[in-house]
């Protein structure tokens, strides 16, 4: 198997697995049990929350750990709006994850009001539409810092700026950045940031919250005292210590990884577009992910190219996995390049550390000839 498809979930690695065993065996009690077998385990989940933290630049108690990178997404939009009630306007972007945009498109039914932020066909913002769009009534502002379909970088930076200035609270959805790029909330004003484990060879079932000190907030899953009382539920004890130990090597592999992982990917697309006709790139050509090409085949249909490519033991998408299930088209394409068929021809290839050049070129041959037997 050839997997090109990191953006949708990472293997866990060996070191991961290593860190979690204790606890699904001999390490099993409840950490909120006051007994000593039991209650020795929140120093497991204190030690993961500190190598959360240092993946990002934060402080360990501004880290809540979660399910997923859609609860924490939720979670966040859910903590700015109920720390100012009267405030009813949401601004987002046409290209954010799904559960951002399902989320809002539930709160627009509960009387809030949301702008969608338009994108150009590079897949990038105009700040001043941002600065347009926040008024009296904004209580968050929700966009990303790498989009999950083309890899394509907001200036998170500036845009956190700008709603520091209008004293509106910002939620970044960072799900896609964290362990790809440089990640530091001691520079970034942002008051929310989102993370999931299965995205940096953490296990699936694990997410993370930043809420910057004294960042409002009200808990989105309500129960027990867990979380400092932010959200309840036993932790998951094994998850958490595993999502800790893949940050620690997510932080330790940075600097490194763009180095390793951008000329595979610019040697795959590059490969791609000098030998098949008709193919053209979807994002920004350097304000992206070093992981990421997303790519139209035009005149073929993403599903049909993405069989022949499972056939042959590549493993690519044609956009989120958590929309896999649905017949529409990509909604980030479809945002870039409205007057074309782009956003249901296009196939996502994301790399990781682990990828050879071996494996491109087999990837670009197997391409070539499918694309040659959808056309003839």
């Amino acid at each position: 198997m050839i997997y090109l498809d990191s953006n949708a979930t990472t293997s866990v690695s060996p070191e991961v697995v290593e860190a979690m065993m204790p606890y699904f065996t001999t390490e099993w009690g409840n950490p909120s049990s006051s007994y000593k077998f039991g209650s020795k385990l929140k120093t497991v989940i204190e030690t993961a929350r500190v190598q959360v933290a240092d993946l990002i630049g934060a402080q360990s108690r501004e880290i809540l750990f979660t399910s997923c990178g859609t609860e924490s997404n939720n979670a966040a939009i859910h903590g700015a709006l109920r720390h100012n009630p009267n405030k009813r306007h949401i601004v987002t972007s046409m290209v954010e994850h799904s559960s951002v945009l399902n989320y809002c498109m539930a709160l627009e039914k509960e009387g809030y009001r949301v702008t969608y932020l338009p994108v150009d066909r590079d897949g990038l913002l105009k700040l001043a539409d941002l600065e347009n769009a926040i008024s009296e009534d904004t209580a968050v502002v929700s966009l990303m810092w790498a989009n999950n379909e083309t890899g394509v970088l907001f200036p998170v930076r500036d845009i956190a700026e700008i709603c520091r200035s209008k004293s509106v609270l910002y939620h970044c959805d960072a799900v896609q950045a964290a362990g790809k790029v440089e990640i530091d909330v001691r520079k970034v004003p942002l008051d929310y940031l989102s993370l999931t484990g299965h995205k940096f060879h953490a296990p699936k079932g694990i997410g993370a919250l930043f809420l910057r000190r004294k960042a409002p907030f009200s808990p989105f899953v309500q129960g027990g005292h867990q979380e400092r009382n932010l959200r309840g539920g036993t932790e998951n004890v094994a998850l958490i210590a595993g999502m800790g130990k893949a940050a620690e090597l997510a932080a330790r592999h940075l600097a490194g990884y763009e180095k390793k992982v951008c000329p595979l990917r610019d040697a795959l697309e590059k490969g791609i577009l000098d030998s098949i006709s008709e193919a053209e790139l979807n994002g920004h050509k350097t304000q992206r992910l070093s992981n990421t090409t997303n790519i139209t085949f035009r005149g073929i249909e993403s599903e049909a190219l993405l069989l022949l490519l499972d056939q042959q033991g590549i493993c690519a998408s044609s956009g989120s996995a958590c929309l896999a299930d649905s017949d529409e088209p990509s909604h980030v394409v479809k945002a870039m390049k409205r007057d074309s068929a782009a956003s249901r021809q296009m196939i996502r290839f994301s790399l990781n550390m682990t990828t050879s050049s071996t494996e491109i070129n087999e990837v670009l041959s197997a391409l070539q000839r499918s694309v040659e037997m959808l056309r003839s």
